[in-house]
């Protein structure tokens, strides 16, 4: 188990001010979470979601973790940590170019963002449901998450978040902010489940 010391670093503290003062896309709604105890000395967490009335388009967590020693497998001492994930068509859930599609869409918001960044790693995953009993329609749900984390190269976090902010809004299916980003179609199960 990791403690954490009473003062966290400087460059840590910038950091977590940089990103509570951010200025993100006002189709995503961001709010400090309990950050994950366990996985580096200092940590910060926000949860973010895209909303559309009451429905939930897509949701994520954005997690940044300090370690002041480094870590091998981080090549630095800053790693962001980033679940995604929404609901998509089902047309668009069978398409077996989904995971690429999900993959680049982290890739080139890090680079329009100018999020500089090393060793990104992830797994992009679609899941289908069929639903039963009291949920059942006709409609499959299938779902898209994108686990992910890379080191930032600079304290810029605030371009990190901007850029997680666009994937976010990609999922849910938003006209694109950028000319050349391609994005979900909006689209909602009916019935909600």
């Amino acid at each position: 188990m990791v403690v954490e010391p009473d003062e966290p670093p400087e460059q840590f503290r910038r950091a977590v001010d940089c990103l509570r003062s951010a200025s993100v896309s006002p189709d995503v709604v961001i709010r400090e979470i309990p950050a994950p105890a366990r996985l580096a000395p200092y940590a910060f967490a926000l949860g973010a979601e895209v909303l559309h009335g009451d429905d939930e388009l897509a949701s994520g967590r954005f997690i940044v973790l300090h370690d002041p020693h480094g870590q091998d497998a981080w090549e630095g001492d800053t790693r962001i940590v980033a679940f995604l994930q929404a609901e998509v068509d089902d047309d668009i859930g069978a398409d077996p170019m989904l995971p690429d599609v999900g993959w680049a869409w982290l890739l080139d918001a890090l680079e329009t963002h100018r999020a500089e960044h090393r060793a990104a790693g992830g797994t992009v995953t679609r899941t289908s449901s069929v639903r039963y009993g009291t949920l059942a329609g006709d409609d499959v749900g299938t779902d898209l998450e994108l686990r992910c984390s890379w080191t930032p190269v600079d304290d810029r976090l605030e371009l990190h978040l901007a850029a997680f902010c666009e994937v976010l809004c990609s999922m849910a299916g938003l006209p694109p902010a950028q000319p050349g980003i391609a994005r979900l179609p909006l689209t909602r199960p009916a019935g909600g489940g």
